[in-house]
């Protein structure tokens, strides 16, 4: 299934809009701190005797009788690591019980927005796919045959079928292979559900923490069907539950376990929460029901903090 271009125009209209929220944000560039003699001209400054004359204003030199130098502003590129979790979890819900995506379609054509808005902004794009091991990963590059090559992988993965049941989560061999392979400062965008077993909690803590020491900035996307797998809002009848990862089954009726599920979902969050304030993770529910909006204004928000 092809990527549709209406998702990636009403994405693009929406960076329009989150300009007027991201402080010192144009489009095209995104600028840096430092000075130097480059192509942005920012202002002015008094010249110092003995310096060189090649960058002195002579046109307000003949309205002012004064010598200025012109100073420049660089530019600057982020370099942003992309990561789709494509585990059995993310197949979720199955294609009758919804109405529009389930959890790897939101995230994959999430992460095709980030490269149309990270394309327009001349930033490198790499990418890493994983489900129970590493299957994609391409590093970050800005070129525009590098980002179709993203983006046909993204198209790929809206053509596969779910996977059998049993492919499990490994963001941890994910992560650690970024920190191996991004030698320079990233952004690194997690859109996952983070279903690893709870057992590895620890290790997907010091993965995160691998990033972080090598100087990285991580904003983690929690991809949820938050009406179902949240709110447990389903029928008032007995289901079946399947883990799709292990393959365990429970009989349950939501109206019996509700509660106390949605305590249990809290706490998780909760913990999450907390691990990531603890790292300087920016950690967001990403609700397939809610649209991109909040997701890509998250993430914009955070490419400008960055600088």
């Amino acid at each position: 299934m092809p990527i549709e271009q209406k998702h990636i125009q009403a994405l693009s209209a929406l960076e329009f809009k989150a300009r007027q929220v991201v402080e010192g944000f144009l489009a095209g560039l995104h600028k840096s701190p430092f000075h130097g003699f480059s192509v942005e001209f920012a202002e002015h400054r008094a010249y110092n005797p003995g310096e060189s004359t090649r960058h002195i204003d002579w046109k307000l030199y003949a309205r002012t009788d004064k010598l200025f130098i012109k100073r420049y502003e660089e530019e600057t590129n982020l370099r942003c690591e992309l990561v789709v979790d494509t585990s059995s979890s993310m197949y979720f819900p199955e294609k009758e019980a919804r109405s529009e995506f389930n959890k790897v379609e939101f995230a994959v054509h999430a992460a095709a927005a980030f490269i149309q808005l990270l394309r327009k902004q001349r930033d490198a794009v790499g990418l890493t796919v994983f489900s129970d091991q590493v299957t994609v990963a391409e590093a970050a590059r800005s070129n525009a045959v590098h980002l179709r090559h993203l983006t046909q992988h993204l198209e790929g993965l809206l053509a596969t079928n779910a996977p059998a049941r049993g492919k499990g989560t490994s963001v941890v061999e994910a992560l650690h292979d970024i920190a191996r392979r991004a030698h320079r400062r990233s952004l690194v965008v997690v859109l996952s559900d983070m279903f690893d077993s709870a057992d590895r909690e620890d290790a997907v803590f010091d993965a995160l923490q691998h990033l972080r020491f090598n100087k990285h900035d991580i904003i983690l996307f929690h991809v949820v069907d938050r009406r179902h797998e949240l709110d447990l809002d389903l029928q008032d009848r007995p289901y079946t539950f399947v883990d799709v990862e292990s393959g365990q089954e429970v009989k349950a009726h939501p109206s019996e376990v509700r509660e106390a599920y949605k305590a249990a979902v809290a706490e998780r969050w909760h913990r999450l929460k907390l691990k990531c304030g603890q790292y300087r993770i920016d950690l967001v529910e990403a609700d397939i029901n809610a649209g991109f909006g909040p997701v890509l204004l998250e993430f914009l928000t955070k490419r400008a903090r960055m600088y």
